[in-house]
């Protein structure tokens, strides 16, 4: 109820929300999004860090960088859905440490705070990362089934001229 009143937005804290799929991460990020009357961004973990390697090839890689390190709320969705390759580690090590304490991020992910970190690879980096992550953070940890597969008291059973 305290994240709806957007006041982590004031106190520049993050939001890390994880689960498994389907449990709703995307859904709360957003709405946290649209609750909130800052400048916000939603993008995609694998779109943003893409976004900056190609940054990297044409020169333009401050001027990309500073569109994910600007708005007042970053969401980045489904961190760690995929590893990271080449320089993506130290991208977005560079958009936590930039961010750290100056803007709020909220980050979704189905993987587990625990395993955050090698999606950094150097452990230095890693820690680091996860130190500026979880500072003045929130950690929601949802559970359940996907809402995408309804339980089986749910499931609607054939008729009897169904089933024939």
């Amino acid at each position: 109820m305290e994240l709806g009143t957007c006041a982590f937005l004031e106190r520049h804290d993050n939001v890390l929300i994880v689960g498994p799929t389907g449990v709703g991460k995307s859904h709360v990020a957003q709405a946290l999004g649209h609750r909130a009357c800052f400048s916000a961004l939603y993008v995609g973990a694998h779109e943003m860090l893409t976004h900056l390697r190609a940054a990297r090839g044409d020169g333009s890689y401050d001027k990309r960088l500073l569109r994910f390190t600007s708005p007042d709320l970053l969401i980045i969705d489904d961190l760690g859905l995929r590893g990271l390759t080449q320089e993506e580690p130290m991208d977005l090590y560079e958009v936590v440490r930039q961010r750290y304490e100056r803007r709020s991020t909220v980050i979704t992910s189905n993987r587990s705070i625990e395993e955050l970190p090698p999606l950094f690879g150097a452990p230095l980096m890693a820690s680091a990362a996860m130190d500026r992550l979880l500072h003045h953070s929130h950690v929601l940890v949802i559970e359940g089934d996907s809402f995408s597969k309804p339980s089986p008291s749910l499931r609607r059973k054939p008729s009897a001229s169904e089933t024939r």
